[in-house]
């Protein structure tokens, strides 16, 4: 970010962060069947129902050899956006573009744990990047608490709603959760559900709720009410929920549907009070 000159400009400058990190995006990418092949060919990769297979739940490659990034182009932009940042984190940490280069001329692999240590330390890094560092939390806490802040904060940094409303909670200093949810579907025998995708909750929620278990919301769980059946938003909805002490909250959930999936955020209604310092 220092070498890009980047922490001043919104959305993330890519061009700029790719400059400073010296590694270029392919302008035939990989995913291209044809480029593939040829990529493959000249990597000495076996082109296998395997590697099909594989390839087809990978939307990012980073080409240590040559300093190139292939990006799937079929996928939104703002998912380009992050995985341009993962596979430049892949580059730009010392130890993965040796370890990176290492392996792609030899016939071994990483171990799966290693692999997935990676690619968490590669998403660490386009986390950090795309939301310049405590730069989104600190935007959030100015503007008003509510689903409404993650969805405009998305367009100022240039992310998806999912990583924004994931940050948002992550980052917060109150007591909140967001649950991302699938679409809605119809299952035989129970109805109308939606599969929970993932929880995230902030610090402050986790330690006086803990994490919730949920994996689904279905027309008896407490959040239903809020789900966005036929509107993409729905109004705070009254709840309650009981914290790890046994204590019960008035709570308020909202939630926007993306069409992807369904963000909810549910928080404690003390939580829109202000917040009164002691001098």
């Amino acid at each position: 970010m220092d070498k890009a000159d980047a922490w001043d400009i919104y959305p993330v400058p890519l061009e700029q962060i790719l400059d400073a990190a010296n590694v270029r995006v392919a302008h035939r990418s990989a995913f291209d069947l044809a480029e593939f092949l040829e990529f493959a060919r000249d990597k000495a990769i076996e082109v296998g129902s395997k590697v099909k297979k594989a390839i087809s739940k990978t939307f990012g490659l980073y080409d240590a050899g040559d300093a190139l990034i292939h990006i799937d182009e079929s996928v939104k932009p703002s998912k380009q956006t992050f995985l341009t940042l993962h596979e430049t984190g892949h580059h730009s940490i010392p130890t993965h573009r040796k370890m990176f280069r290492l392996f792609q001329d030899c016939e071994q692999t990483l171990h799966p744990d290693i692999a997935d240590q990676f690619e968490r330390e590669a998403n660490n890094f386009a986390r950090y990047v795309l939301f310049k560092g405590t730069a989104y939390m600190e935007q959030a806490a100015d503007h008003p608490f509510g689903i409404k802040t993650p969805i405009k904060l998305a367009k100022t940094f240039g992310s998806s709603l999912y990583a924004s409303a994931r940050e948002f909670a992550r980052t917060n200093a109150k007591a909140c959760v967001v649950f991302v949810l699938e679409p809605v579907e119809f299952c035989d025998g129970i109805g109308p559900l939606a599969q929970v995708r993932r929880v995230e909750p902030s610090p402050e929620f986790l330690m006086r709720f803990g994490r919730p278990t949920d994996r689904a919301v279905d027309e008896n769980h407490v959040l239903w009410p809020v789900v966005p059946i036929d509107r993409k938003m729905s109004r705070p909805t009254p709840m309650q929920l009981t914290d790890r002490n046994g204590a019960v909250h008035d709570c308020l959930a909202e939630a926007f549907d993306t069409t992807h999936n369904i963000l909810i955020l549910l928080y404690p209604v003390s939580e829109l009070r202000p917040q009164i310092s002691v001098s």
